[in-house]
């Protein structure tokens, strides 16, 4: 394997690292990979980090240029990855839409929101590497097997034939999975065959009588997302999804409960769902109004638990920027790979976005007639709450991103935490002015919340990029430059591909697309429904109550495990918050990839390409997601260009077919791919 410093690094006496044509390549791949997040992430949920697969693309590309170096393509990897995980911003922008704020998403003001919180996520992302990247010891998944990518295929003089042959391979690899992956969207798109496979039953009264059921969609970006999360984060969530559908929402569907809710002076929402209902409606109506909710509550009470434990590290990770920047002011020389931006400039730039935010709450608060009155405590309060819950919440993710990888860090879940403590900030001041509770403070809590998003975002991929830096070997303050590029690239892209899927499909509760069936956002519903309940007084704090003490029972169930297995199995409580509010059929399909990547990883054990394979199993990964994302990227443009819901369908799903026979076809073709991919791949390995 090629070590990082035996790559050429340097022409005419200069380092070649951070060079214009490695950031112009890093902001096309992060146009590309950040509309692939926005499609994503509207349609089911989750986010993937972009940077193997981006690795894989710069070095295959850079290869062109004699002079290139592993930190040329560590640069593009850096800007695109960056740039990709912007996009997670989708998970709270559209509450905006939902709520009624906006009936599309302003460019100017959406742009700014992004920027200026993805900046202040690589300042305040700063500080933290001494105390997460170089002495956490955490682990950083991704961060090291994009390290280990750049190693193998960048150019060096002591870079083997394999280690060639591996990167060209890879290429084909992403590139063959993202054709795949798109042609199986294609054809569910020309209604060939279903999408979803799923079924819902009511149980008999000897078990409740209540409802449930599970589905699967069949969607190759949730098999890729799921390979990617391992199997001990998909089974999280598997735990999540069978205590929500097998246990509580038979429960809450039974009419043993509906007549003791009654008992009790409380409202069943089965109870108001019509006598003879399919079990599908029953069920969906209870899990979506409220076992969510207890979604929220597990992740809200891991997202505390997680930062209680982070407090340790926080400290020492300020200490030791403090003590670099005095060694500097001291005229003492720094290594290299400890030059930081100067702490210094990193406050100047702070205080920077800190003012710009500023103006910006001051223009969202003075064009609502209903803030004016309450502006200057509205504007002090967001700007204080901005910069202490956003540094926060950078350290949260940062260690959730060393944990378990920045696709499995739940930055939802630290959004949703992030919106309930916002809208009680409204609360506090409607109180406090003694104004109504208009509906121009929910647009005000979502907006604070999404730069504080915007801030959590960018520093959950940040600190996984540069844990990829320490590996190789590059200069901190270079790549720390490029992460500032990346967000500038993803912030100025999102707008516009929000507002194509916002025409083509719309959102739920919001105005109706083209297309009848409109995106499901599934965090910005929870999200805006979260900010409505608490200003409007209707929330369900007895659902989020209940959520809290399971998250405080998986909490102690995780410790037990970790206790009794010696770290051997894990039940991260964050991942099973998931499990609940994720809709069973991504879930289900998560934990799918998880176990398909599982078995693929198993069959490699003692094989001599065992290390290659797993590499090209991220590669194929990362290239399902890109694939069917893009594709649905096209497809919202085609349906808002023709104002046809479906441009595509050509053929009618089961036409002619017994019943079922569109779904059964589909889950059929499905497997096959999949078998067929992963042989492909494993038979690829075996040639480098």
């Amino acid at each position: 394997m090629t070590d990082a410093t035996s790559t050429p690094a340097t022409t005419g006496g200069k380092r070649i690292e951070l060079t214009l044509r490695a950031l112009l390549l890093g902001c096309v791949l992060a146009v590309i990979f950040t509309a692939a997040n926005v499609y994503l992430g509207l349609r089911v949920g989750l986010t993937f980090a972009s940077a193997i697969p981006a690795a894989v693309i710069a070095m295959a590309v850079m290869r062109t240029f004699r002079t290139s170096t592993i930190w040329e393509n560590m640069t593009v990897q850096t800007v695109a990855s960056v740039g990709g995980a912007m996009s997670a911003i989708i998970f709270v922008l559209p509450g905006l839409i939902m709520v009624g704020a906006w009936r599309e998403f302003p460019i100017w003001e959406s742009i700014t929101i992004c920027l200026l919180g993805g900046i202040l996520g690589v300042t305040f992302s700063i500080p933290l590497r001494r105390a997460l990247v170089v002495n956490g010891g955490l682990p950083y998944p991704e961060g090291v097997a994009a390290a280990e990518v750049l190693k193998v295929g960048s150019r060096g003089a002591d870079q083997t034939e394999s280690a060639v042959r591996e990167n060209r391979i890879g290429l084909w690899v992403v590139v063959w999975s993202a054709v795949a992956s798109a042609g199986f969207a294609f054809l569910q798109a020309a209604r060939v065959f279903a999408g979803e496979a799923a079924r819902f039953i009511k149980l008999p009264a000897a078990l409740g009588g209540g409802a449930t059921g599970l589905g699967a969609g069949m969607q190759f970006a949730l098999l890729g997302a799921g390979h990617l999360i391992g199997l001990t984060v998909g089974l999280a969530q598997l735990f999540g999804l069978l205590v929500a559908w097998f246990i509580i929402v038979p429960i809450m569907t039974s009419p043993d409960y509906v007549t003791w809710t009654a008992s009790m002076g409380l409202e069943s929402l089965a109870a108001g769902v019509a006598a003879g209902a399919p079990a599908a409606e029953l069920a969906n109506t209870v899990w979506r109004n409220e076992v969510r909710f207890m979604g929220a509550g597990v992740i809200g009470v891991a997202a505390i638990w997680t930062l209680i434990k982070l407090a340790g590290p926080l400290v020492g990770g300020l200490t030791s920027a403090l003590a670099s920047q005095a060694k500097r002011k001291g005229g003492e020389a720094l290594d290299r790979t400890e030059q930081d931006i100067p702490i210094n400039w990193v406050g100047s730039v702070s205080v920077a976005c800190v003012i710009g935010i500023a103006g910006l709450l001051a223009y969202v608060a003075n064009t609502q007639p209903a803030l004016a009155a309450t502006a200057p405590m509205l504007i002090a309060g967001g700007v204080i709450y901005v910069v202490i819950i956003g540094f926060a919440v950078a350290a949260i993710c940062g260690y959730m991103a060393g944990l378990i990888g920045s696709s499995n860090s739940p930055v939802s879940g630290v959004g949703i935490l992030a919106i309930v403590v916002a809208s009680l900030m409204m609360l506090a001041v409607i109180a406090v002015a003694g104004v109504p509770a208009d509906p121009a403070f929910i647009t005000y809590a979502l907006i604070v919340t999404a730069i504080v998003f915007a801030v959590a975002v960018i520093a959950n991929d940040n600190l996984q990029d540069l844990k990829t830096g320490q590996l190789v070997a590059a200069t901190p303050w270079r790549q720390q430059t490029a992460l500032i590029v990346g967000v500038i690239a993803g912030a100025i892209v999102i707008p516009f591909v929000l507002n194509a899927m916002n025409r083509a499909f719309g959102f739920e509760g919001g105005p109706v697309g083209i297309a009848s069936e409109p995106l499901a956002a599934p965090q910005a519903t929870l999200i805006s429904a979260l900010a409505r309940g608490v200003i409007s007084g209707d929330l369900r704090w007895d659902l989020i109550g209940v959520g809290a003490l399971i998250g405080v029972g998986v909490i102690i169930l995780d410790a037990v495990l970790n206790a009794t297995t010696k770290g051997k199995v894990k039940l991260p409580p964050l991942a099973v918050g998931i499990g609940f509010y994720l809709p069973a059929a991504i879930t289900t399909m998560l934990v799918i990839g998880a176990t398909a990547g599982w078995l693929y990883e198993k069959a490699l054990k003692g094989r001599s390409f065992e290390e290659v394979g797993k590499r090209m199993g991220i590669l194929m990964a990362s290239g399902l997601i890109v694939g069917e994302s893009l594709f649905g990227v096209l497809n919202a443009g085609v349906i808002g260009g023709t104002e046809n819901e479906a441009p595509f369908a050509v053929f009618g799903i089961g036409e002619g077919w017994p019943e079922g026979g569109g779904m059964l076809t589909g889950v059929l073709v499905f497997g096959l791919i999949a078998f067929a991919l992963y042989n492909w791949i494993k038979r690829q390995s075996a040639k480098v």
